[in-house]
């Protein structure tokens, strides 16, 4: 039996479908700028998709990096527990994919990119995939490709929701598409009681929203090319070496100050500061007082001469947190909100934060009290928490990735039935 669909959603379909045409221009342009290949339209159009294997397939949907990262964790422990099970992943961004592919897809996993969000596409898309269960990460909701999996009947969870208050304000405008789409999903894990409240307030319906707090967590460790790593490793020899990841403009001269102070006990102290946006990286060297090296300008190695190495390039946190013993996590000291601190700690990097951490709250309260991530507020505070890391004797990996069985195994029940 068909799903009843609001005025808002009808109207959504009819004008995306009409919108066809231009959609392809678009992509086409896209292409021009090769921000496209052809192997992605061709996945986006779904007339080339990948050969389907016979058996059930769960199909989960992730826009970012790091959601797509944390949909890989959930399938390759959903596959532990369903070993007949294949899994598809698609993004909308060629950054998550690369990112898949880099650090390895679970076994029986395939990666595709999603399809455009026209009626007849999303149908394409399902008759070839036809999915026992579709899994969203976040908040990237597609309402043709939602619409046409509750048309079918197919089971579909929503899973790592956060809505903070700004957020919220912010999708309010399509507060009707949104009360056409949320009560279908079976199952919806906000990541906090914040975001549980928003999703009601959006449309979600009470009994179906459980705080499960963040699926990042279950995310596998990043990859890095194993070359590399033994190039670095012998390179720095036992130099000491720690990391400012991801950082916003004002937290590169706060880690410089920290740097300045750790150099006075650590001469040959190395800092290693990857911005979050790889265009800065000529910015953020020319903070630097002493001798300092440009990843995407030399692809040498930082001599003894070289105090500060900027590392202006995309997909080499794996190996930058393998050969850091403890990092500062941006965004975290400007008004970002924090970044992931479960990347750094599934790589035995310990973790300094600063005050802002709302995206991960819950995270990092908990490694906090554990002992495994650190706040610190000013220079001082900073130079402390990385020296204290140094004297402490290697502690690798922590293997942080957690397991939510029963969860998962409620997510199985539902695609079987």
């Amino acid at each position: 039996m068909r799903a009843a669909r609001s005025w808002a959603l009808q109207s959504y379909l009819a004008v995306f479908q009409a919108l066809t045409p231009i959609w392809r221009r678009v992509l086409q342009h896209r292409l021009k700028r090769g921000k496209e290949t052809p192997q992605s339209l061709a996945q986006k159009w779904v007339t080339h998709p990948a050969e389907r294997a016979a058996g059930i397939w769960v199909w989960g949907h992730a826009v970012g990096v790091g959601e797509a990262m944390a949909l890989a964790g959930l399938f390759a422990q959903m596959g532990k527990l369903w070993p007949e099970a294949h899994f598809l992943i698609t993004t909308t961004a060629r950054t998550s994919g690369d990112a898949l592919h880099k650090t390895g897809l679970p076994p029986r996993c395939l990666h595709q990119f999603a399809p455009i969000d026209t009626p007849d596409t999303v149908a394409k898309f399902l008759d070839h995939w036809q999915p026992a269960l579709a899994v969203w990460c976040e908040m990237d909701l597609w309402p043709a490709l939602i619409d046409a999996t509750a048309q079918r009947q197919i089971p579909h969870v929503l899973v790592n929701a956060r809505l903070s208050a700004t957020a919220l304000a912010k999708r309010r405008w399509g507060r009707f598409i949104y009360r056409a789409l949320l009560p279908g999903f079976s199952r919806i894990w906000a990541q906090n009681a914040e975001s549980r409240q928003g999703l009601i307030q959006l449309g979600a319906l009470p009994e179906q929203v459980v705080v499960t707090g963040t699926i990042k967590a279950m995310s596998p460790p990043l990859a890095c090319d194993p070359v590399d790593l033994a190039a670095w490793q012998k390179g720095l020899g036992d130099r000491p070496v720690w990391l400012m990841a991801s950082s916003h403009p004002g937290e590169e001269a706060l880690a410089l100050q920290a740097h300045a102070l750790l150099c006075r006990q650590f001469a040959q102290a190395l800092l290693v500061i990857v911005p979050r946006a790889p265009a800065r990286g000529p910015e953020v060297q020319g903070l630097c007082t002493s001798p300092t090296l440009l990843r995407s300008a030399s692809k040498e190695l930082p001599g003894s001469k070289h105090s500060v190495y900027v590392a202006d390039t995309i997909g080499e946190m794996g190996l930058w947190y393998r050969l850091a013993p403890v990092a500062m996590v941006g965004g975290s000291w400007a008004s970002v909100g924090g970044h992931n601190p479960h990347e750094p700690q599934a790589l035995g990097c310990q973790v300094v934060h600063g005050p802002n951490v709302w995206n991960f709250s819950e995270s990092y309260t908990d490694l906090d009290a554990q002992g495994e991530s650190q706040l610190a507020m000013s220079p001082e505070d900073i130079a402390q928490a990385v020296s204290q890391v140094w004297a402490a004797p290697e502690q690798g990996p922590k293997n942080q990735t957690q397991t939510v069985s029963g969860p998962l195994e409620s997510l199985i029940q539902l695609a079987k039935t």
